[in-house]
């Protein structure tokens, strides 16, 4: 994972140029599913950012903890209500072991491809494995590629068009590689942000999901539990560690 991408400058706009992530018809959803899927368990955040979703998932009990890369971001999160009293271990979320088991992993908002190559991301299906106490899941959101909507010649597609912000990737389809570009208008300026991803399809997640013995229980098209299909642009997919050795 690139850790100079989430920069001082960055992660102190980070919640500003990503509000349309914060409205309530996108938040209140992802905690709501989240929340009953950790059982009354505890639950760790990969990537936790500034808090975005564990924050409000713990003003619902739940006893969240999170792994975080950017030092940047975990000081926007201390800076917020409730962010003090949050653990959070410093480092890469394919790779760090926290102490304990826990009832729920989850890894939202596209960052699974954060890890640019394969071998990065099976690591992150097997880490979440061992965070995973038996019978726990794993839970990730991330978006369908969208090559069937690039028009023959192009490599670009918008994700998101607002009054102070517009976003879209470009692909690089043969190492299946995309950027995202942001551009967001503050105070007449404008200003820009890239990063890398590398995009992934369902089909190849569920079998990184069979590489660390987690087997898929559910695939929605969002938070709201809408069904999948061949149209949808996104998924939210769960993945289950056996309830016991041999199941």
């Amino acid at each position: 994972m690139e850790q100079d991408v989430w920069t001082e400058q960055v992660a102190r706009t980070y919640d500003e140029s990503s509000a349309y992530m914060f409205a309530p018809e996108v938040l209140e959803p992802a905690v709501g599913f989240l929340a009953r899927r950790a059982e009354g368990g505890p639950v760790l955040e990969f990537a936790v950012g500034t808090g975005r979703v564990a924050l409000p998932l713990r003003e619902r009990g739940v006893a969240v903890s999170g792994i975080e890369l950017s030092e940047p971001m975990v000081r926007e999160l201390r800076r917020k209500p409730g962010g003090d009293a949050m653990p959070v271990t410093p480092g890469d979320m394919a790779r760090v072991r926290v102490p304990g088991e826990f009832s729920l992993v989850y890894l939202v908002y596209n960052t699974i491809s954060n890890l640019l190559t394969q071998d990065e991301q099976v690591a992150c299906f097997r880490n979440a494995a061992r965070h995973l106490r038996p019978g726990g899941r794993f839970v990730i959101e991330v978006g369908v590629p969208d090559l069937q909507r690039l028009p023959p010649g192009e490599s670009a597609r918008p994700f998101h068009v607002g009054e102070h912000h517009v976003g879209f990737d470009t692909y690089d389809l043969v190492d299946q590689r995309l950027v995202s570009h942001h551009y967001r208008l503050t105070d007449g300026r404008a200003e820009t942000f890239r990063s890398r991803h590398r995009f992934v399809w369902p089909s190849e997640l569920d079998l990184m999901a069979r590489l660390a013995d987690l087997e898929l229980r559910e695939r929605w098209a969002d938070w709201n539990e809408t069904p999948f299909t061949a149209d949808s642009r996104a998924h939210v997919s769960v993945w289950q560690k056996p309830d016991a050795v041999g199941q």
